[in-house]
């Protein structure tokens, strides 16, 4: 293949994935190593879409956010998602500050909800489930806090 049809080539598949969804830069260079084009290539081309407003780190981390607090998730789940992206830490904590500490409770709140059928738990063990619930979806003991049982 000669330098112009691999550099249109991986211009295209570049293009085609972004088409499907928002990428980082880290995501999309790593699909486009497994596709096997050279590793000298990928730069210049990320470089490019970015230059064109293709490729955005940050609206990739704000749609990420949006979709994962659609489906229920905490902000320590969604921040250690974006990091295994390869989005920045300044990118991660301007996007995750967008969203205030009230939103994540009322999340939280939904969450369990639609998990527990709003039944508060009845005993230690009950709430121990499902505070390791909302821990595991990434929220935090203060966005919890109102989850209590009583001790009879």
């Amino acid at each position: 293949m000669t330098k112009s049809s691999s550099a249109s080539a991986i211009m295209l598949r570049a293009m085609d994935l972004l088409a499907r969804r928002e990428h980082s830069q880290f995501e999309l260079a790593r699909k486009l190593r497994m596709k096997g084009f050279a590793e000298d290539d990928i730069p210049g081309t990320l470089a490019s879409l970015m230059k064109s407003g293709l490729l955005s780190d940050q609206r990739f981390a704000e749609q990420y956010c949006r979709a994962r607090t659609r489906r229920g998730f905490g902000p320590r789940r969604i921040e250690q998602a974006l990091r295994e992206r390869g989005v920045s830490e300044e990118l991660i904590a301007l996007t995750l500050d967008d969203i205030s500490n009230q939103d994540w409770k009322e999340l939280a709140q939904s969450t369990w909800g639609k998990k527990f059928s709003g039944k508060m738990p009845a005993d230690y063990q009950s709430w121990a489930k499902q505070k390791r619930f909302l821990q595991y979806r990434g929220f935090e003991d203060e966005h919890s806090e109102w989850l209590s049982y009583e001790n009879s």
